[in-house]
């Protein structure tokens, strides 16, 4: 029988400790990773609020608020998920942007939306409606002045024209009223102004006093344009982009919003700062084709129930 002296014995016995935690940091992470990959990205999720916008005695409106979809043309369980959101009956139907994350999407894209065509609607595009995706350190998304790196070209204009002539309005850089639920919508959005491509002075000036509701568009939440949106009075303003921090520490929240924004406000519904306006931020319900994981952020679309103030 081989004996060994204490110090060689408390040196082996600190040794297996140390492998055991290692083994078991590792299975923990292999873990993390399979639920954040196979599960939680695909766990979708239907989110409501209530949003007290309207005038005293107003009966309840609805709005559905999807973003962020990334969709390719295999992804049929999130193509499946969205058509069926018909069924939540909105007044209104409201997309954020960042539909595409393919060249041949477009057909994909349509199919989700099919069923809420003959629903009122309106739209934002995204950066990733023009541009595909390319590879990205995850880890760059914590530098503010990284450089913005372009894809493929997409069919944004193909996927424009499928959405106006469906009835739906475009609302990059644009301004119109509209009928939903038995009122008049008023309905600003722009271009992302993520890439520069947002003109608020286009659309800027007050909300029209003889509308019931104004609701504001942009894909990235940049605060200074939510300020001007809410500057001019819109009652609701409602952005995509930030996919609600994607990878998210339980119970903290969001690590970043890859935008201006403040990482509280990374998803969900927030009274914006000074002011009488609200902000519904969507966690999106797609992820970067490269970075496919979700964690403590399921994907998510919303039902605005918009109320009596």
């Amino acid at each position: 029988m081989t004996s060994y002296p204490p110090d060689n014995l408390a040196g082996m016995a600190k040794r297996s400790t140390l492998r055991r935690l290692a083994a078991g940091t590792t299975l923990l992470g292999a873990g993390t990773l399979a639920y954040a990959t196979l599960v939680e990205r695909n766990l979708f999720t239907l989110r409501r609020f209530d949003v007290p916008v309207l005038a005293p005695d107003a009966e309840p409106l609805r709005i559905l608020h999807i973003s962020d979809l990334h969709l390719t043309p295999d992804q049929h369980r999130k193509q499946r998920w969205v058509a069926e959101l018909a069924a939540t009956d909105p007044d209104l139907v409201v997309v954020t942007g960042d539909n595409m994350a393919h060249v041949d999407a477009v057909p994909a894209v349509v199919r989700s939306f099919g069923p809420l065509f003959d629903r009122p609607g309106a739209f934002v595009f995204g950066s990733n409606d023009f541009r595909g995706p390319t590879f990205k350190n995850p880890f760059s998304y914590f530098r503010s002045d990284r450089p913005y790196k372009q894809g493929v070209a997409l069919p944004a204009e193909e996927l424009r024209d499928a959405f106006t002539g469906a009835g739906w309005v475009d609302l990059d850089n644009a301004r119109v009223t509209v009928k939903a639920g038995g009122r008049t919508v008023e309905l600003l959005g722009v271009g992302d102004p993520h890439v520069g491509r947002d003109d608020y002075p286009s659309v800027a000036g007050p909300a029209d006093p003889t509308a019931d509701l104004h609701v504001a568009l942009t894909h990235s939440p940049e605060p200074a344009v939510l300020d001007k949106m809410a500057a001019d009075g819109f009652d609701l303003m409602l952005a995509g982009h930030t996919h609600g921090g994607q990878v998210c520490v339980p119970f903290a929240g969001a690590l970043v919003t890859n935008c201006g924004l403040d990482r509280r406000m990374a998803k969900s519904l927030h009274r914006w700062p000074g002011t009488d306006a609200w902000l519904h931020v969507s966690a999106g319900l797609g992820t970067h084709p490269t970075a496919p994981i979700r964690f403590a952020c399921p994907p998510e679309a919303s039902v605005l129930t918009l109320i009596p103030r």
